[in-house]
């Protein structure tokens, strides 16, 4: 199986070990053992850092509040799980059985997680360059695709709000759950004369963002 999706990554581990510990979901692992999530944690950092490494090169011209939106889209879960669909990495993932079951290998945040932890594993193995040459050849067309920096959605409900004379936006913590490394906030907005919503991200902020997003699409769709 490694053999496999090393062929896949083009690149072939000097300690296999690292690979087979990035594909090894909790459920699968030994008792105690955290299996993929410390080469997450590492890779979710060697991605931000070649991400923003290739947008400063694109985007000669932005301001950092630019770049900051353009990475945003680019290192989250939504995009990394595209990424791992579009090699397959879910049907190499180690799951126990309950989870399988359950569609462990096609959920978006096992997927997730995953791509980040082959990341920390090229890091480990093939150092920067290895994990730069894999981020580059998955994310350089989806960097490319978007001629402007995505929209602020929390800014764009604000002004919206503003504009109509209504109160300011109300965001409100309303989960969180997950390890120290890797947390996952629930985050809601509310809008005067709007229904809620909901949205999730590793950090308030993105949660916010993701919960904003929400709201100004249905916003979009009725107003």
């Amino acid at each position: 199986m490694t053999d496999a999706i090393s062929t896949i990554l083009d690149h072939e581990f000097a300690d296999p070990a690292l690979l087979r510990r990035a594909l090894l979901h909790r459920s699968a692992a030994p008792t105690g053992d955290l299996g993929y999530e410390r080469l997450e944690f590492l890779g979710d950092r060697v991605l931000g850092l070649v991400v923003t490494d290739m947008l400063m090169v694109a985007f000669p011209a932005e301001n950092e509040g630019a770049l900051a939106r353009r990475l945003a889209g680019l290192v989250r879960r939504e995009t990394l799980a595209d990424v791992a669909r579009g090699f397959g990495l879910g049907q190499f993932i180690r799951l126990s059985r309950s989870e399988e079951e359950c569609g462990g290998r096609d959920n978006e945040t096992i997927l997730a997680d995953v791509c980040e932890a082959i990341i920390g594993a090229l890091y480990q193995d093939g150092s920067l360059e290895a994990a730069r040459s894999f981020v580059q050849h998955h994310w350089a067309d989806r960097l490319a695709a978007a001629t402007e920096p995505p929209r602020d959605a929390k800014t764009a409900l604000q002004e919206w709000a503003q504009g109509r004379g209504l109160p300011l936006p109300v965001y409100r913590l309303v989960n969180r759950t997950g390890p120290d490394h890797a947390p996952e906030f629930t985050v809601s907005v509310e809008v005067e004369g709007q229904a809620p919503d909901q949205g999730m991200g590793p950090s308030k902020r993105l949660a916010e963002q993701a919960a904003a997003e929400c709201l100004f699409q249905h916003i979009d769709k009725n107003d």
